[in-house]
């Protein structure tokens, strides 16, 4: 009987000793996955026998580089804090406030949606068009459903497919143009599944996330499914299909479908490959070299939607 030869790996603050929730494994050569809410993850040789390095990241810590061989029950991370250029603290605000929100854009058409993988991350643009300060309360995810019975799809009762599904959301200051340091170094995920609807709505309030001068960039990025308790599931990156050319790695597509649209005028949507090293942010539009149907289509942005409130000037 062939043996399987795994790790079990848990990842902590070098400092606190506690759990770094969803850090980042990479390979550096575009594969990884990432590891459960206790810093927990499984490295597998008999998947990825050519692997020899694992890259460990994580928001506010030092990145670690470490041999795939034998590797320890527990990797320490050591905390690393930039400056925040863009982040002001404000103590508690006890002012007056209007509450505004922009409306996310809704799409039940399959084939305008973007396909959710590991290996990218989405990240939508919103500028501040004044000095008035504003803090971020809500964030409006756009989803689409879909119906168990393709004759069905276009009915609104029809029943849907079930899934449960694991974000990560990130905040970007705006640096020429393109989502620069991150505003929080919160965890902040959640979990949607088929009853959340065609919006899923995260409340950010508890975070005081404000709006910088120069706007600010909102990501989404799917860390796999979870079961029944949201407890993040060993997730693979690529489903491998054999043919008679040999092996061939089809990046897996994760549930919710996030719709886009050519409803707006500017072009607010950035995406990057999280696992590769020195990834780039990209404008999601024509000539950045994106083979994509979507923007065959026209379909430039991913409508996400936000609320903030607006506090009254001393």
């Amino acid at each position: 009987m062939q043996s399987i030869a795994f790790a079990q790996t848990k990842v902590l603050e070098a400092q606190t000793q506690e759990p770094i929730s969803y850090a980042t494994i990479s390979f550096g050569n575009g594969q990884g996955f990432f590891a459960d809410d206790d810093g927990l993850f499984i490295f597998n040789k008999t998947l990825y026998p050519d692997v020899d390095s694992l890259f460990i990241s994580a928001l506010g810590f030092k990145d670690l580089a470490i041999s795939s061989d034998n590797l320890p029950e527990i990797l320490f991370l050591e905390t690393h804090i930039d400056v925040l250029d863009e982040v002001v603290v404000h103590s508690k605000i006890d002012r007056k406030f209007k509450a505004e929100t922009l409306k996310p854009y809704l799409d039940d058409d399959y084939f305008k949606c973007w396909l959710p993988t590991i290996e990218s991350e989405i990240a939508v643009f919103f500028p501040n068009n004044d000095n008035l300060l504003k803090k971020i309360t809500k964030i409006h995810f756009p989803l689409t459903l879909e119906s168990k019975d393709w004759e069905k799809r276009k009915k609104k009762n029809a029943d849907k497919k079930p899934f449960s599904t694991l974000f990560k959301v990130k905040f970007y200051n705006n640096e020429n143009s393109f989502p620069g340091k991150v505003l929080t170094y919160d965890n902040i995920v959640f979990r949607a599944t088929e009853k959340n609807g065609d919006v899923f709505e995260l409340d950010v309030s508890d975070h005081d996330i404000f709006i910088p001068k120069t706007g600010f960039f909102v990501s989404i990025q799917v860390l796999g499914y979870t079961n029944s308790n949201g407890k993040l599931l060993p997730n693979k990156k690529y489903k491998e299909i054999k043919s008679n050319g040999g092996v061939v790695k089809i990046p897996t597509n994760f549930r919710p479908l996030l719709p886009f649209t050519d409803e707006i005028a500017q072009h607010n949507t950035f995406i990057k490959r999280v696992f590769l090293q020195n990834n780039e942010w990209k404008s999601f539009q024509n000539g950045n070299g994106i083979d994509s149907s979507l923007l065959k289509a026209g379909l430039n942005n991913y409508g996400v939607g936000i609320s903030y409130n607006i506090y009254e000037e001393d």
